[in-house]
Order: structure tokens, then sequence, then C-alpha cells
């Protein structure tokens, strides 16, 4: 069971969950540019189908898979069902997300539970499936996508945040016990990346409190001075790290100094976060 029979990433066989769009489909498309077959695993199968077929018109080796993640049978069989044809995974990259703005007191406990559902548990899901076949054959490297909200505050994103702070936790704890079976866990910690997330939480989110077309602006103003970069971009980036095994996968870069700022001074960074907010809202 050695770290050396992973193929980086010549070779390799990937899935990609919420692989339709965003994140998910710009991985994809990279990791089929660096010789990688990809699976894309979504609920948008139409969406799914174009991507794949967009990616084979390019010469990669693409397939699309219709999947809720939330369905834990069937990101078991997918997982199952790519071992069986290809004779091995190589990642397991769980990119599912879901997100749902507005303040805590307007939620419903339908709202925590379908936040919960996919961005969590469509993870455990992945992870619980992909192990048990990495442990079997030796090798392997989950890849969960988590958030700058997973390690920072998201005022706003509650639930968002909430999980994706899970996904953290998970990614850690896992890595260290992965670790010594010859098996890699990294995680994703993205800023802003243009994704549909950006725009109204995308397709399966929700946006529970509709903001005034004046805190619409300063929201769009604020994210903009973010600098959100493109998909395309942030999957080179977080593939060159994850060929790096890092653990923590920060893009763009510049965020980590948020991160080690809240490190050092936790209670300055929230009294800061929440003055900051103030400003637009």
């Amino acid at each position: 069971m050695q770290d050396e029979t992973i193929r980086i990433f010549d070779g390799a066989v990937a899935i990609i969950t919420g692989g339709a769009s965003g994140i998910g489909a710009a991985l994809g498309r990279e990791l089929t540019k660096r010789g990688c077959e990809v699976i894309l695993g979504d609920r948008q199968i139409e969406l799914a189908e174009e991507v794949a077929a967009a990616i084979r018109h390019a010469g990669g080796k693409a397939t699309a898979a219709e999947l809720n993640a939330v369905d834990y049978d069937a990101v078991e069989a997918l997982v199952y069902e790519t071992v069986n044809r290809t004779g091995r995974l190589d990642y397991m990259f769980n990119n599912a997300g879901i997100a749902m703005t507005g303040p805590a007191i307007v939620y419903k406990i339908e709202d925590w539970n379908a936040v919960i559902d996919v961005n969590l548990w469509g993870v455990i899901h992945g992870v619980q499936a992909a192990y048990k076949v990495m442990l079997e054959q030796g090798f392997g490297h989950i890849v969960n996508t988590a958030s700058l909200a997973g390690l920072l505050t998201a005022p706003g994103r509650l639930s968002y945040a909430t999980t994706k702070h899970a996904i953290v936790g998970l990614s850690k704890t896992l890595r260290i016990e992965a670790a010594m079976q010859g098996i890699r866990v990294s995680v994703f910690c993205p800023g802003f990346v243009r994704t549909p997330i950006i725009d109204r939480c995308g397709k399966y989110g929700k946006v529970l409190k509709e903001p005034s077309p004046e805190q619409q602006e300063k929201l769009n103003q604020l994210v903009e001075k973010c600098k959100p970069i493109p998909p395309d971009i942030f999957a080179q980036k977080a593939l060159d790290a994850v060929a790096r095994n890092e653990a923590i996968i920060v893009i763009p870069s510049r965020n980590k100094l948020f991160w080690w700022f809240d490190r050092l001074f936790p209670e300055w960074n929230l009294w800061l976060t929440q003055k900051k907010l103030a400003e637009y809202i």
C-alpha cells in the first residue's frame, strides 16, 4: 500500500460530484487536460452530459452520471461501477454543494436540513464509499470542497459556514488516519470563485430573505472587491496543490492572510468582521 501507485494525473480515474457546473466542471476540464479520465456526477444530468461532451470533443476522456450526493446508495453504486469498469479510483472529489443566504431568524428547519444533506452528508457519502475502495486497492486521494467560509466567519450564510467548517474538520481528521494507510486527503477552501453559487446561491440554493436593491448593490460591490477568480483558474491552481498533496488548499493564496489573521487574533477578527458587515446592511 504505497502512495506512489497513485497516478498524478496521467492515466488516473476521478469521480467529481457536482461536476456539471462551476468548480466541478472546471476540475473535470483541467483533469482531462492532464490525462485523467473523469466521471461527472450531478443532478443536472443534461448539463453534465454537455460538459462531458465538450471534454471529449477536446480530446479528453469524460462521462456523465446522474447523481444526487444525498443518496448514499447511488454514490456507492457509482464508485463501484467506476472501479469495476476501470480497475481503479485514484481521486474522489466530493464537490457538490449548495448555499442559502439570510439571517438565522428566517431559517426553517427544512432549510437547515437541505444544506446539511447536500453539503455535509454529500461529502460523508463520498468519503464512506470511496475510502473503502481506496483501502482495498492501497492508494487514492479524497478531495473535499469546503470554502474560506470553513475557516472564517460568513455572516448571512450561517448554514453554509456551519457545513463548511464541518468539512474542514472531517478532512483534517481523516487525513491523519488515512495517511497511515497510504491514502491522501485534502480539502479545498476557495475564496470567491465565479460560479452559480455567487449568483443567488445557484440552481439548488435559496435566498431566504430578499435584500433591498440598495443592500444588493452593496453586496455586489463587496463581492467584486474580493476579486472572484474564474473557476478554470481555480482548477489549475487547486490541482497543482493536490499533486503536492497539500492538506488545506486556500485559493486565491492572498486569502491565507485572512486565515492567519483569524488564527492569531480571533476576537479582533470577529469584531472587525462585524464592523465591516455593518457597512453593507
